[in-house]
């Protein structure tokens, strides 16, 4: 069995088929795991991520991973979630004892960055959601779909409500713009994190660098008689009379196996085939369809502490979350420096931006939310661009993406760019791994399910919630 591709689609796979008796051959390009969740080691010998990545009580299937990866340990759940405007002002968000979907409602009604006209506004928009078991009927039109800006319009959201609730949420979890979202996906976040259960929304953060995250999975292929081999670059699949034989290394040599699975970016899948079978088959045809969407980390070092909580979520900002790295890796006293990652999702105006312009822009923000920085001396920053960090999630694009198991024999898909229901997140991903896996093994003719299925809607989210 031959993996290209050690993200978390290719990861997830490898250990599933590892655990399920094949014999996995996984070959990175890069010369560490992870992809686009991935950490380096700076010239300062600083660990940085690419882009910091969290996890939700809802991500099922990415909890599962990172129990079977060993890593579940390294992941800190919060129960509170923390917003600042741009003047300071502070706010937060919690679960009370109360049953989904009212347990929200208190820190809701209290929350200080939004007035009672906003709050009327969202609250009738969460109960559409709620009531309808989050697939209300006026989010889809000619099968396919309204953007979720168009969504919000319809349920008469203020200007407010959209931009520092509705936005503030959207375009962090599905690094889009509200105009450029399926308004299902949307609808989606809000019912499985925030109404659907009491701990959907619970957000978890690594302790540790996202590479550390992964030596569980290089150990789950090895100790079955499995490889794993980094700066393995790939030329391309051969193909013959419909079917896969065979892989091209960078090296010229050629490898075989009994199944191939390409867990590769979509864009990077049809460079691998033969231009006529990209061309011919529309599973690899229509992936030119699916857009990319960007994300920008900005990692900032500062002489002293300027920052108290353990990560902040940013309104009316260009800055959308920080993260205070020094203390969710449990280092440094009160004394020492400090290390923040600010996140933009969906950084479309900072694509062509220097470094240096973006780590003023970012400083200047923090100036008014953190006041402690206008002090502090920067001691070192550096910026890190995903320009196709995702693919976008806009109305219609589910039809762009392919099943897991492909036109060609012997080759399979994995990707959060498959068919899973899920749009491109790092659960997305390993729905993706799971399903690869599962199709392999029903191919062999030894079927199991890895799949973990959605935490399901408590009694009075279950209750309030219409048939269908």
């Amino acid at each position: 069995m031959i993996v290209i591709g050690g993200g978390l689609a290719g990861l997830s796979s490898g250990v599933a088929l590892a655990e399920a008796g094949f014999r996995v051959r996984l070959l990175e390009q890069r010369p560490h795991l992870g992809g686009r969740a991935a950490s380096y080691v700076l010239p300062g010998g600083e660990h940085v991520d690419n882009c910091q990545h969290v996890t939700l009580g809802c991500c099922t299937n990415l909890a599962d991973f990172y129990a079977r990866a060993g890593a579940a340990d390294k992941i800190r759940f919060f129960d509170r979630l923390y917003f600042a405007a741009p003047d300071g002002r502070r706010g937060s968000m919690e679960a009370a004892a109360l049953p989904a979907p009212l347990h929200m409602a208190p820190s809701f009604a209290l929350f200080p960055l939004l007035d009672w006209a906003d709050k009327r506004a969202i609250a009738a928009a969460l109960l559409a959601i709620a009531r309808s078991g989050g697939r209300p009927g006026d989010a889809s039109a000619a099968g396919t779909g309204i953007t979720m800006l168009a969504w919000l319009q319809k349920h008469r959201q203020t200007e407010r409500a959209i931009r520092r609730f509705w936005e503030v949420i959207l375009v962090s979890a599905l690094d889009e713009e509200l105009d450029k979202i399926d308004a299902q996906y949307g609808i989606d976040v809000f019912w499985k994190a925030f109404l659907s259960t009491r701990g959907g929304y619970r957000i978890g953060i690594p302790r540790v660098p996202l590479g550390n995250l992964y030596d569980g999975c290089k150990e789950a292929i090895t100790g079955r008689g499995g490889e794993v081999i980094l700066r393995a670059g790939v030329r391309g699949f051969l193909v013959a009379d419909g079917a896969v034989e065979g892989v091209e290394r960078e090296d010229g040599s050629v490898e075989t196996a009994d199944y191939y699975l390409a867990a590769v970016p979509q864009d990077v899948l049809p460079e691998l085939l033969p231009p006529e079978v990209a061309e011919r088959e529309p599973a690899f045809s229509n992936l030119k369809n699916l857009r990319a969407s960007p994300i920008t980390g900005v990692h900032l070092w500062f002489d002293r502490h300027v920052m108290r909580e353990p990560f902040l979520t940013l309104v009316d900002l260009t800055t959308q979350w920080v993260f205070n790295k020094t203390q969710l890796y449990g280092e440094g006293g009160d004394n020492s420096g400090q290390y923040l990652q600010l996140v933009i999702s969906a950084s479309y105006s900072l694509t062509q931006r220097s470094r240096q312009e973006i780590i003023a822009l970012c400083l200047e923000e923090l100036h008014g939310v953190l006041p402690a920085t206008r002090e502090a001396t920067l001691v070192k920053g550096t910026v890190v661009k995903e320009m196709s960090a995702t693919f976008s999630p806009a109305p219609g694009s589910d039809q762009w993406r392919p099943a897991q198991k492909s036109p060609l024999a012997k080759l399979f898909l994995a990707g959060d760019w498959t068919a899973t229901g899920w749009p491109s997140t790092m659960e997305g991903a390993v729905r993706s791994g799971y399903l690869a896996a599962e199709a392999i093994l029903a191919d062999a003719g030894t079927p199991r399910k890895f799949l973990q299925p959605d935490l399901k809607p408590e009694w009075l989210a279950r209750l309030w919630a219409r048939e269908s």
